[in-house]
């Protein structure tokens, strides 16, 4: 599956195209949801507590996939599915224009345009935020296989969104998680809690 970084969200009106700084494409948190994947992999039966050393690449994203469709044999099929429904759901908001009537034809016109020219740029965007939510999900099932109790990592700001996208996965199936920045050994941490038992 090809993925490629793809930009910020874009705002498309009749007045033109702006891209809302900070909500950047999911894209860029796959490297960092690849090294949890991989720091997670260990055997627990032996050893209960585990150490890895991190290292960031994007190389490692098409490595992800593959470690995603152990979890998700089906996952290209349903990543389509789900860029089918999305396509739909574009079409219907380009048909929508029309029924605006606070906009007059020259506007309806433009916006349709706009959102034409965006249609592609969106798709993409869509491909890796989905792509994105199955790779936490991943994770997630990882958790709830080797009854994961704590994850200790160093801390930046991809892997906290990494883990708020994980805290809402592992809610969304009534399993209870926390996350606590605190200082480790003279080192920033990031802790990620969960309620297995």
């Amino acid at each position: 599956m090809k993925l490629d970084y793809v930009g910020f969200r874009p705002i498309i009106s009749q007045h033109g195209i702006a891209f809302k700084q900070g909500k950047d494409d999911k894209f860029i948190y796959l490297p960092y949801v690849y090294e949890i994947i991989n720091a997670l992999k260990n055997n627990y039966e032996s050893h209960k507590n585990h150490s890895y050393n991190i290292k960031i690449s994007k190389e490692n994203i098409s490595k992800l996939h593959n470690k995603m469709i152990d979890f998700f044999p089906s996952l290209d099929k349903e990543i389509e599915n789900k860029i089918d429904a999305y396509k739909k759901h574009l079409d219907l908001e380009l048909e929508d224009i029309e029924k605006r009537t606070h906009l007059s034809d020259i506007e309806k016109d433009i916006y349709k345009t706009n959102l034409s020219l965006m249609k592609d740029y969106r798709i993409k965007r869509a491909k890796n935020k989905i792509f994105y939510y199955y790779s936490v999900r991943t994770i997630a099932e990882i958790i709830k296989e080797n009854r994961i109790k704590e994850i200790n990592i160093p801390f930046n700001e991809k892997f906290w969104h990494v883990f708020k996208t994980l805290q809402g996965v592992l809610a969304s199936e009534k399993i209870n998680s926390n996350i606590k920045v605190e200082y480790i050994d003279s080192t920033l941490k990031l802790k990620f809690l969960t309620s297995i038992y």
